[in-house]
C-alpha cells in the first residue's frame, strides 16, 4: 500500500437531519462525484434502482445497505463508508433521521470531528433539526456544516436559503456550537457538493467537498491529559516472558512515555512506566489512540477498569456522577431505577439519584424535571455507582467523559451520558 495514503490526515464526519432530508443521497453523491466507488458497486446500485422502478440511479442505495432500508427508502442502522481524495481520508457515519432511531445518531456522531446537518429547503428547521443540533453540541463536535438541501425544488431561491439561515441562527445562539458553516446544495443534482453550482451564482462560498478537505481535523485528545484505561492484565506463563506483567489497553488521552511517573486510579497507588510495547515492539512514547501494553516498575495491584494517569494530572474520582443523558428506550427511566454502568473499561451498577432538568427540544430551554424520562428525552441527571468511577468532564475528554446505561434485565443500551 502507498505510504503516502497511510500518512494522510483522517477526518471523521457524520450526517444528521430529519427523515427524507437526503442524507444517504448526499453521501452517495460525494462517493460518486469523487470517483470513490467501484464499477461493480455502481452496477449493483443501477440494478437495484431499476428493480425499485426508479428512472434514475438512486445514489442513496450506496449507503442504505439493509434490505429493510432499501424497501422503505429510509436509513435505520448507522452505515459507515470509507473513501479518500488526494488531500485527505474520510470515514462517514450515515445516521437515521427517524426519531425512534435517535440512539443510532448518537452512536454515529460520538467520534466525529464534523457533523453535516441537512435541512430540506421546502420544510426548513424542524424538531429533529433542533434535537440533532443539541446532541451535536452535547457531543462537543467541533465543526458543524449545515447543508440546505433540495434547493432545486425551491427554484434555487436565495430568499428561502437566507430565511433558513436566520431560523438556524436562533438555535446556535442557545447552543455551544463554535464553528457553523452553511452551504446551499442539491444532493440529487450535485450542486455545490463536489462541483460548484451554476444555478446559484449568489453563493460564493466553498463546496461541501472543499470544506471537508480543508477544515481542521480535531486532534485535541492527543493534547489532553494522559488517560490509560486498563483493559486486560497480561500474565503469560512462558520462559520467553518470565515474570512478565503488562497492562493492555488503548490510550484515551494525551501521551505516555517510558519513565513517566503515573498514578493508578481509583486506588491512588504510584509507580513509573518501565516499558511500553506494541506487538512486541518497544516504544519510547505512545500517542492517543494507540493500543499498547504498559509495564510498571513496581509490583502493585492494577486491574481491568483502573485508569493510569500522569502523577500531576489527576482525574475526578467519585461515586456520584452528574451528566447530560440521551434516553433511548421505550421503557421510561425512573428515579431509583438500577442500571449497569459501562464507563471506559469499567463495568459496575448504579442507581438514578436525581433528574435535575429536562431539555425542551423546541425552545432548547431546561425545564424542571420530575421522576421520569421518556424515550428521546435529553436531561440532566445524577447517578450513584456501586464502585467509584474515574472520569473527566466530557468537554475535556470524550472517552473518559462518557458512559452508557444498560438495562440489567434485557442487556440493551438504554441511555448515553456526557459527564458534566
Amino acid at each position: 500500500m502507498d505510504k503516502g495514503y497511510l500518512n494522510m490526515e483522517l477526518l471523521r464526519f457524520t450526517t444528521a437531519g430529519s427523515v427524507d432530508d437526503g442524507k444517504s443521497t448526499l453521501i452517495g453523491r460525494l462517493l460518486y462525484d469523487s470517483k470513490s466507488i467501484f464499477e461493480d458497486q455502481l452496477e449493483a446500485v443501477e440494478t437495484a434502482s431499476r428493480r425499485s422502478g426508479n428512472e434514475e440511479v438512486n445514489l442513496a442505495l450506496l449507503t442504505d445497505g439493509l434490505r429493510s432500508e432499501r424497501e422503505q427508502g429510509i436509513t435505520i442502522d448507522v452505515a459507515y463508508r470509507y473513501f479518500a481524495t488526494p488531500k485527505r481520508k474520510f470515514i462517514i457515519a450515515d445516521t437515521p433521521g427517524h426519531i425512534q432511531y435517535t440512539r443510532n445518531m448518537v452512536t454515529g456522531a460520538s467520534t466525529a470531528d464534523l457533523a453535516i446537518i441537512l435541512i430540506d429547503a421546502r420544510n426548513g428547521v424542524l424538531e429533529q433539526t433542533s434535537r440533532h443540533s443539541y446532541i451535536a453540541s452535547l457531543l462537543a463536535i467541533p465543526h458543524i456544516v449545515v447543508c440546505i438541501n433540495k434547493m432545486d425544488l425551491v427554484r434555487f431561491s436565495e430568499k428561502i436559503y437566507n430565511d433558513i439561515l436566520q431560523r438556524y441562527h436562533e438555535i446556535t445562539s442557545k447552543l455551544r456550537l463554535t464553528d457553523v458553516q452553511f452551504i446551499p446544495i442539491s444532493a440529487k443534482l450535485g450542486d455545490n457538493v463536489v462541483a460548484a453550482s451554476e444555478n446559484m451564482p449568489w453563493y460564493s462560498g466553498p463546496t461541501l467537498m472543499e470544506l471537508l478537505e480543508t477544515i481542521p481535523a480535531d486532534h485535541k485528545q492527543s493534547m489532553s491529559e494522559t488517560r490509560f484505561p486498563v483493559q486486560y492484565v497480561i500474565r503469560p506463563i512462558s520462559d520467553k516472558f518470565h515474570d512478565f506483567r503488562g497492562y493492555a489497553g488503548r490510550l484515551s488521552g494525551g501521551t505516555l512515555k517510558k519513565g513517566d511517573a503515573v498514578t493508578v486510579w481509583p486506588s491512588g497507588q504510584r509507580s513509573t512506566v518501565s516499558d511500553i510495547t506494541q506487538c512486541e515492539q518497544n516504544l519510547s512514547e505512545a500517542f492517543t489512540p494507540d493500543s499498547i501494553t504498559v509495564q510498571l516498575s513496581d509490583d502493585i495491584d492494577v486491574s481491568r477498569g483502573d485508569i493510569l494517569a500522569r502523577e500531576d494530572e489527576q482525574p475526578c474520582v467519585s461515586q456520584d456522577v452528574k451528566m447530560m443523558i440521551c434516553w433511548f428506550n421505550e421503557r421510561p427511566l425512573h428515579v431509583r431505577n438500577k442500571y449497569i454502568i459501562m464507563h471506559a473499561t469499567r463495568e459496575t451498577v448504579g442507581i438514578v439519584k436525581n433528574i435535575h432538568a429536562v431539555i425542551n427540544i423546541n425552545t432548547l430551554e431546561a425545564e424542571q424535571g420530575d421522576d421520569t424520562l421518556k424515550m428521546n428525552d435529553i436531561a440532566s441527571i445524577t447517578i450513584r455507582t456501586a464502585q467509584p468511577l474515574v472520569f473527566d468532564p466530557y468537554k475535556k475528554n470524550r472517552n473518559t467523559g462518557s458512559l452508557i446505561l444498560v438495562d440489567p434485565d434485557t442487556f440493551e443500551t438504554v441511555g448515553a451520558g456526557m459527564i458534566d
